[in-house]
């Protein structure tokens, strides 16, 4: 495993930031930690990546302690955090050769690696700018990019798309997720959309305890506790017609020829709902299983 978090709790005077968290994180993996505001998600990421300790429990990176190997840990983090601290009087060029040599990438190697990672995070249009005139954007690329410069296998982000376009988002998404093949990816987002498109597995917390752990189809699957099916019919159908089947709990007429049906006993009843409407001399024109969206579950986990 890449990252392991074994029952990690922090304290800030009386206030418990984490409490008993663990989880692991294998290479190729991306995930994203989430949870709302003050549940602990920068505390989780800040204690991995060394800037402050845990109170009790214990976090490895590629085998390494954060307490008591914590320059090795560092060696194999790449950090983007939420605030993107940058140096706006230096070119954007010059500050990622900065960069390099705080990781002592050697000079001949250096130059090369500037240029790959400017193509990689799209900034070769502004690479002869400051990195103060730069749009939010491009900021957030220039911040990306730092955290890619000395290739690290792990790479931790806290809100990585912050402020980038339509078409930015797509790219940087694009960009995660090939980085994501071959390194250990953890993203902190509120954009559920995000999680979906990018991450193989989510992670959430609420009020400093880890309250989910899968995938977001998962998670979703598991959120509903009935299934409800949205079926549209061709022809006229009755509520009771409808009703009068073993196998649907209740049905409720949307618009028109189209219903929302509930199973009766949690199960996928569409074959049923296409027999029903061969022997009632019916076509199918729609039918959907219905499923919670990823922010319904999250809402869900974290609203107590």
């Amino acid at each position: 495993m890449s990252v392991i978090v074994k029952n990690v709790s922090r304290l800030f005077g009386a206030q418990r930031a984490l409490d008993d968290v663990s989880f692991e994180v294998p290479k190729g993996q991306v995930v994203g930690f989430l949870g709302p505001n003050g549940a602990g998600k920068s505390t989780m990421m800040k204690i991995i990546c060394c800037f402050i300790p845990a109170s009790s429990g214990n976090v490895s990176v590629n085998g390494y302690d954060v307490i008591t190997q914590s320059v090795d840990v560092r060696r194999q983090i790449g950090y983007l955090p939420e605030n993107n601290p940058l140096y706006y009087d230096m070119y954007v060029k010059e500050y990622l050769r900065f960069i390099a040599g705080i990781y002592r990438i050697p000079e001949k190697k250096a130059a090369s690696r500037v240029n790959e990672i400017i193509e990689q995070t799209g900034l070769l249009p502004e690479k002869k700018k400051k990195i103060g005139a730069l749009s939010r954007g491009y900021r957030q690329r220039v911040g990306l990019a730092q955290a890619l410069i000395h290739d690290p296998p792990v790479l931790i982000m806290d809100e990585p798309t912050s402020g980038l376009d339509p078409n930015q988002l797509v790219e940087i998404r694009n960009l995660i997720r090939k980085t994501g093949k071959e390194k250990t990816v953890i993203l902190s987002t509120h954009i559920m959309q995000e999680v979906q498109a990018i991450c193989d597995r989510v992670i959430i917390i609420n009020k400093g305890k880890l309250v989910a752990d899968d995938s977001a189809r998962l998670l979703q699957q598991k959120a509903r506790n009935e299934k409800i099916f949205i079926i549209e019919f061709d022809k006229e159908v009755s509520r009771s017609n409808l009703r009068n089947q073993s196998f649907i709990a209740d049905a409720e007429n949307i618009n028109g020829n189209q219903w929302k049906v509930k199973s009766t006993d949690n199960s996928d009843i569409r074959q049923q709902l296409f027999q029903f409407a061969v022997s009632n001399n019916l076509s199918v024109l729609k039918l959907d299983m219905q499923e919670f969206t990823l922010e319904e579950v999250f809402h869900q986990l974290t609203s107590g």
